[in-house]
């Protein structure tokens, strides 16, 4: 979507000139390049400016980020009427709790049941062009709170705080076993030879993966873990817990044993973050799922 953005110059500002400010705000090279495609991009106290324009005190510097495709919409997501369960929305952001047995991306056989056409859908209802930025991705059945950008500024900032690990990830899982009281996991994780799917720890040719969990309760064999994480490899908590031999219930590729519940016993119950736009710290729950506490408690 597109993204007006007005900024009061302050003292410390002043004297640098426009391009040089974009940059500190973490506009890209990309970013300003779809800027000099717009009409009216950079307005500066009303009038249009260019990069090596300077800056004064107190000037108002208007700036429109457009969206990077033509009309901003996304063709390959089909909008569906889905349930979404908007947890906060603002300009920038749209923070959503997924819920179990929904994919967030289209792929081979899951064209209409994702995520992404159900928000397709939510801003095709809105008249509002859509670009799907997912920016922490979540197994199909894995439950809790998921954050998208909804223009290219705040899905450049915040892809940029990801790679960056100051996004805060806390998960909490159920595993069939009971694990050390704390620990930390540092194993590689890599493909499974002969899979498109699995993973697997492999110290030969695996991805560097770092886990830290905390074990919080324990009820009828299950413990009730606290997990947090230093990379964000594919399935890397699955594959860590089965690692050292305390697997998730419920996981059809790892431990597929349902008799307790009937996915993997995974939910990201808190996301924190700074707004990408104010820099405002943020942080976001999602109730644990009735399943997961049913298979706790049971």
């Amino acid at each position: 979507m597109e993204r007006i953005i007005t900024y009061t110059i302050s003292t410390g500002e002043s004297g640098e000139n426009v391009l040089g400010f974009l940059r500190k705000k973490g506009f890209s090279k990309h970013i300003l390049t779809t800027m000099k495609r717009a009409e009216q991009a950079i307005l500066l106290n009303g009038q249009p400016a260019f990069g090596r324009t300077v800056l004064r005190e107190r000037d108002v510097l208007r700036i429109l980020v457009p969206e990077e495709t033509g009309d901003g919409a996304e063709p390959s997501i089909i909008p569906v009427p889905l349930p979404l369960d908007i947890l906060y929305e603002d300009e920038d952001i749209l923070v959503l709790n997924k819920p179990a047995d929904m994919p967030v991306h289209p792929s081979a056989g899951n064209y209409e049941n994702t995520l992404a056409n159900g928000v397709a859908w939510y801003y095709k209802q809105q008249g509002k062009a859509f670009v799907y930025r997912c920016i922490n991705r979540l197994d199909r059945d894995t439950t809790g709170v998921l954050v998208l950008a909804k223009n290219p500024l705040s899905g450049a900032l915040l892809s940029a705080q990801m790679k960056q690990r100051q996004i805060r990830r806390t998960y909490l899982a159920l595993t069939d076993g009971i694990p050390p009281e704390r620990g930390t996991i540092s194993a590689p994780v890599a493909r499974m030879d002969a899979s498109l799917i699995t993973r697997e720890v492999n110290f030969e040719r695996g991805e560097a993966a770092v886990t830290h969990y905390e074990r919080l309760a324990v009820s009828n064999g299950y413990a009730l873990v606290e997990l947090h994480l230093d990379t964000g490899r594919t399935h890397q908590i699955r594959v860590h817990m089965k690692y050292i031999g305390c697997p998730l219930p419920g996981d059809f590729l790892y431990h597929p044993v349902f008799d307790r519940i009937g996915r993997q016993a995974l939910h990201s119950f808190q996301l924190e973050f700074a707004h990408p736009i104010t820099g405002e710290p943020m942080c976001f729950l999602a109730p644990v799922p009735e399943d997961f506490r049913r298979a706790f408690l049971q």
